[in-house]
């Protein structure tokens, strides 16, 4: 059980205190309501973006990472397409020199023309690096705008194209920061061993003076039509072997079906034992690896199957061996005592994740962004409560090729 206690500033900041007394550290986690998806389709990569710049210096630091390195502390951060979370940890006793931080770059950024173009580098570089010039770079972008038609899902968070990123404009990019990246957008979590009432008291001094955004956050975004048809798309590249991508949609993090579908995926995918290895690695040689895996997004996401070919298999044969694995999840009883060992190895996940007090912060964070904080104490048994039948059910929703997008990756022929 995570305990907290709650408050909201006059502005909107809602602050969660987890007290734990067993460590002399303090994490303060700010988790910002924006990600990917609140974007413009033809500027892409701003949160992606902001992630880097909120590091250059706010209005009256212009350095982070040095005053925070002198109290002890260290700090990092991650965008998706649904949120933007920074955490910095700290000796406990030190935990004011956070707000100081924390509160001035949510106050305003050092909007410098040439702090923008260096950090503009270094998210193009990332950009070519990783996804442009690294073998199967491309697929979650060619994965996305295959599986997403309507949604913003349809982009991965680094971006579109370069040239988004590559031509933005300082107004632009101080429009974004001061509509999401305000009190009333966000959500901070104090966990460690930290007193309530001095972190109450701590947050009003630091951050009660902040403006809330002049407009409320209001999503109005598009729901992607149901899919109704197979999705099949070839690509050839310099790679150096035959890959196979497919995208079943799924349910949202928040539904009561999630739960099924990750133990759906732990099923198939978690270990030697798993089903996917077991029949397509082991015994069928048809790959050399294979896993599959969730997106746990706000909005309805994707369960991914996802397997390099062993040389001389044919892609439609590795497609229909994929097919036929999910097939038979749909359509024979699982084994009791497979499925029990896939639930204990959940749980061992679960209350080992729970050690760590960052984990504890960033969750509770998270479970406010679903819109029900005291979630966070509800997975475990929800969990417990999946049955055979109800996986089976959910198999059966999920793994209909009609909903499937389908990547054959193909590496090209050497030459001579």
């Amino acid at each position: 059980m995570i305990h907290f206690e709650q408050h909201t500033l006059a502005n909107g900041l809602k602050i969660y205190v987890h007290r734990d007394v067993s460590t002399p550290i303090a994490v303060v986690n700010t988790l910002y309501k924006v990600g990917a998806r609140d974007e413009n389709p033809n500027r892409t990569g701003f949160a992606h973006l902001f992630e880097h710049f909120m590091f250059e210096g706010s209005v009256n630091i212009p350095e982070f990472d040095t005053p925070l390195q002198t109290a002890g502390g260290e700090n990092n951060a991650f965008t998706s397409n649904d949120i933007t979370n920074y955490y910095d940890i700290i000796p406990a006793n030190n935990l004011e020199t956070a707000f100081w931080l924390e509160s001035d770059r949510m106050l305003s950024l050092n909007f410098d023309e040439e702090s923008l173009n260096t950090q503009k580098k270094v998210v193009m570089e990332e950009f070519k690096e990783h996804y442009i010039n690294q073998p199967y770079g491309d697929v979650w972008h060619k994965m996305s705008a295959l599986a997403y038609k309507t949604h913003p899902y349809q982009w991965p968070t680094i971006g579109k194209e370069l040239s988004h990123v590559e031509n933005v404009t300082m107004q632009e990019f101080k429009d974004f920061f001061f509509h999401y990246y305000r009190p009333n957008n966000a959500v901070m979590v104090v966990g460690g061993n930290v007193d309530p009432d001095k972190v109450f008291k701590l947050a009003e001094k630091w951050y009660g003076g902040i403006e809330r955004g002049k407009s409320e956050v209001v999503r109005n975004l598009p729901k992607e039509p149901t899919q109704t048809a197979a999705r099949v798309q070839e690509t050839h590249a310099d790679v150096p072997v035959n890959a196979i991508y497919k995208a079943y949609k799924m349910c949202e993090k928040a539904s009561p079906e999630y739960q099924a579908s990750d133990l759906l995926r732990d099923l198939l995918s978690t270990g030697d034992s798993s089903r996917l290895y077991q029949e397509l690695v082991k015994e069928k040689k048809i790959f050399s690896s294979i896993t599959a895996y969730t997106t746990e997004t706000i909005d309805e996401g994707l369960f991914f199957v996802e397997g390099k070919l062993n040389e001389g298999i044919a892609m439609q044969a590795a497609d229909k061996a994929i097919q036929d694995v999910l097939k038979e999840v749909v359509n024979t009883k699982i084994n009791e005592q497979e499925f029990i060992k896939v639930k204990n190895k959940m749980e061992s996940y679960l209350v080992f994740s729970e050690i760590n007090v960052l984990n504890r912060a960033m969750n509770i964070a998270f479970y406010d962004m679903l819109g029900d904080v005291n979630g966070v104490n509800q997975e475990l048994e929800k969990y417990r409560a999946v049955t055979t039948e109800k996986l089976q059910e959910t198999a059966a929703g999920i793994f209909d090729e009609n909903k499937c997008s389908t990547l054959h990756y193909y590496a090209k022929p050497a030459t001579k």
